[in-house]
């Protein structure tokens, strides 16, 4: 039977240095505030042209409303993806690791 080491028991190490870390972190944080009026406004520009190319009046409306609302879900699942890589110990997935026990005997 071949040996496999084990799993190490602490927490994996970063990537990236403390100060880099904390650098990376808050970009991710200030694309929120970024993305939002910047998915308004191409949900703006494309109703605009939809509405000259197609020769309507409702796309501009639907075009902002389709670009906030994109909008908005990426921001909800930017933030949600933050806050859960910001907490320590905390495990995704259903590998062996993370407590799940499907074996047959």
């Amino acid at each position: 039977m071949p040996f496999n080491r084990p799993i190490p028991g602490g927490k994996p190490r970063s990537k990236v240095p403390g100060g880099v870390e904390a650098v990376v972190n808050a970009e991710k944080l200030m694309q929120i505030a970024l993305l939002l009026p910047s998915s308004v406004g191409v949900g703006w520009l494309l109703g605009a042209w939809g509405d000259s190319y197609f020769h309507q009046t409702w796309m501009t409306i639907a075009g902002i409303i389709f670009g906030s609302v994109s909008g908005l879900v990426y921001i909800i699942r930017m933030a949600i993806t933050s806050e859960r890589d910001s907490r320590p110990g905390i495990k995704t997935g259903s590998g062996p690791e993370s407590g799940s026990s499907d074996t047959k005997s």
